[in-house]
């Protein structure tokens, strides 16, 4: 581990030059190992030339790969044979008592359905992890807190509150939990709290940890100012670490208005654990010594920096048991033409990633024009027209949303996502709020998926959550035409109408 953190802190000095060569050195490393020990690889690459010159600057001689055709190879895709699809779920990802801790004494695993919907296994051996654990610290330990936040940390304790979807092995729970498994003195400091538990929970909880650090969802955070202001909520925070989703500038100076501490952005990935890191300029700065991050537009073609790509294709090159070589990553990214007044020699990002709407419903019980909703209360569907859903309506009358008495119910976009998802058969989803009692799901279902079973688990596990979450019977109708990008050809997964 020594030798990694000295060369993440001399490459955090060098040149652009020195950052490609440890790139080259370390492609042709990893593209040598999928050939020899990854099956799959081995079949993917049987008409790339054995050596490729300058293999970083030639990355279009390797084709790019997906979460889909990867899990249907997943056996044939990773490098250690004892390691198998099936042996993982039987042995770990079907116990929630495991999760965070080490498969086969050194691999850490998890789960993700990623930007695009499609679900995939993430395994990351020593190396990666090693990298994944210092590549932060040793980059960002100038701007990571300002000394204000340094002291305010040193009088009150450090307490970190993860706000992320549990139940599953999901990237921050998996996180959150390795941590807390590596040390008792952690384990007492840093907690899951769920954003899938109903809120009044949530907040409860909160308001008894009194946390110092929150991570997690912005879409969360959000939600928790409107609660701080309300009063409902009562926690004084010195620093709130968002990451999953956008997150636009107002949005960040409401929440840092709210709860009275600074929002930092990160953005990172199950697939790439470190795959930037924040400057003090408050700009993402891709890790291209151990990333290689390639804007594409929809043929895969590189897009020049200044301009917004199609989608992102991400090499790790630090995790050799999984090898992700031209991953698809799934979202839209801009790569800076100009170098960082920060002085770094790491080229900037900007991403725009996920976006969704904090959706309301009205709680169980509640009245909207004039008349209580039941369980059974009659919406006649939305409206569908173009890319965009115009209108609900119940009982013949349009509703705006608005629920006379003030029971809502708020749902955070990711979290609706996870319940969506994270059904058998489901490869993408668009969910629209058409109404206070009234949900449209677009599906898109994988090759031997039937439609009527993956739409009937999909009400049921929504009724489910919904039920929990004190909105029952919100109705959920399915939308014939399958998920797409809005006019402006963004790709949203949860919105209001």
């Amino acid at each position: 581990m020594t030798g990694i953190a000295w060369d993440i802190w001399r490459a955090g000095r060098a040149n652009p030059d020195a950052i490609a060569r440890r790139q080259q050195d370390r492609l042709a490393t990893l593209v040598e190992c999928a050939r020899s020990s990854s099956p799959y690889y081995r079949r993917l690459y049987r008409d790339v030339p054995e050596t490729v010159n300058d293999l970083a600057a030639n990355l279009g001689e390797l084709p790019p790969v997906g979460k889909r055709e990867l899990m249907e190879n997943f056996d044939d895709w990773v490098t250690d044979p004892h390691i198998t699809l099936a042996g993982l779920k039987k042995d770990l990802l079907g116990d929630a008592s495991r999760i965070g801790g080490l498969y086969r004494g050194q691999y850490l695993v998890m789960t993700t359905s990623g930007s695009t919907g499609e679900p995939a296994v993430l395994v990351h051996d020593r190396t990666s992890l090693q990298v994944a654990n210092l590549l932060g610290p040793i980059r960002e330990r100038r701007t990571l807190m300002t000394a204000a936040e340094a002291r305010a940390f040193v009088h009150r304790g450090l307490r970190a509150a993860a706000l992320v979807a549990d139940g599953d092995h999901f990237a921050g729970v998996v996180l959150t939990e390795a941590a807390r498994r590596r040390s008792p003195r952690i384990a007492g400091r840093v907690r899951v709290f769920s954003v899938l538990r109903p809120l009044p929970d949530l907040l409860a909880d909160l308001n008894d940890f009194q946390p110092t650090v929150l991570y997690g969802y912005p879409s969360a955070f959000l939600q928790l100012g409107i609660e701080q202001k309300s009063g409902r909520l009562n926690i004084r925070p010195v620093l709130a670490v968002a990451s999953g989703e956008g997150l636009a500038a107002d949005a960040g100076a409401e929440i840092e208005a709210a709860l009275g501490c600074r929002v930092s952005v990160r953005y990172l990935a199950s697939e790439a654990l470190a795959l930037t890191s924040r400057c003090r300029q408050g700009l993402l700065h891709v890790n291209a010594d151990w990333n290689i991050v390639e804007p594409v537009d929809d043929a895969f073609r590189p897009v020049p920096a200044g301009e917004l790509s199609h989608t992102v294709l991400v090499t790790n090159l630090a995790n050799r048991v999984q090898p992700l070589i031209r991953y698809n990553l799934g979202d839209r990214v801009q790569v800076d033409a100009s170098p960082c007044a920060c002085g770094s020699p790491f080229p900037t990002l900007r991403v725009e990633g996920r976006s969704g709407d904090v959706l309301s419903f009205a709680a169980a019980g509640a009245v909207v024009d004039g008349q209580a909703l039941d369980r059974k209360s009659e919406a006649d569907g939305a409206v569908l027209e173009g890319t965009g859903v115009d209108e609900a309506v119940l009982d013949g009358k349009a509703v705006d949303g608005k629920v006379a008495d003030g029971k809502v119910v708020t749902v955070l976009p990711l979290v609706l996502g996870t319940v969506i998802e994270e059904t058998a058969g489901v490869r993408r989803f668009q969910a629209i709020r058409t109404g206070p009692r009234s949900l449209t799901v677009r599906l898109e279902l994988g090759p031997d998926a039937v439609p009527a079973a993956v739409q009937a688990a999909v009400r049921e596990r929504l009724g489910a959550f919904f039920a929990v979450q004190g909105a029952d019977g919100v109705d959920v109708r399915f939308a014939e035409e399958p998920p797409r990008p809005d006019r402006s050809g963004k790709f949203r997964q949860v919105w209001s109408a």
